[in-house]
């Protein structure tokens, strides 16, 4: 068997798919084992009370609201099935910016490599037609 060397394009399609797979994989794994969110032991949130929002919002004002909202949604991306959701979504795009990588650019016209052709370009640019009266 004579082994080849492989293009570039291949092999980051190549790998496209193994992350593609192996990613996907993961979180159907990660969302199979995920068990139901452990509940707080006083019954309750105490961060989803109005008062607690009140306090926030007087020593912090709306922006420190908005804050410790943002920052728990982004906590809850990293527990129980919401990790697997995570999981997929991130494998997806770095496999689309594997593929994206893989994509060959068009070869350059050794004039336009050399910066001979003026700006107007061989086939004529704005204003480069000639009248004749």
């Amino acid at each position: 068997m004579r082994w080849q060397r492989l293009d570039r394009s291949t092999v980051l399609r190549t790998i496209s798919a193994a992350i593609l797979i192996l990613g996907l994989g993961a979180a159907i794994v990660i969302y199979a084992a995920a068990g139901p969110a452990p509940q707080n032991p006083l019954g309750y949130e105490p961060e989803d009370s109005k008062q607690y929002l009140r306090q926030l919002e007087l020593y912090g004002g709306k922006a420190n609201v908005l804050a410790v909202e943002l920052r728990q949604w982004f906590d809850g991306l990293w527990h129980g099935k919401t990790l697997a959701f995570t999981v997929a979504f991130l494998a997806a795009l770095l496999a689309a910016g594997f593929r994206l990588a893989a994509i060959p650019l068009p070869p350059l016209d050794e004039g336009e490599a050399a910066g001979d052709q003026p700006p107007g370009g061989a086939r004529g640019g704005a204003g480069s037609e000639t009248r004749h009266s």
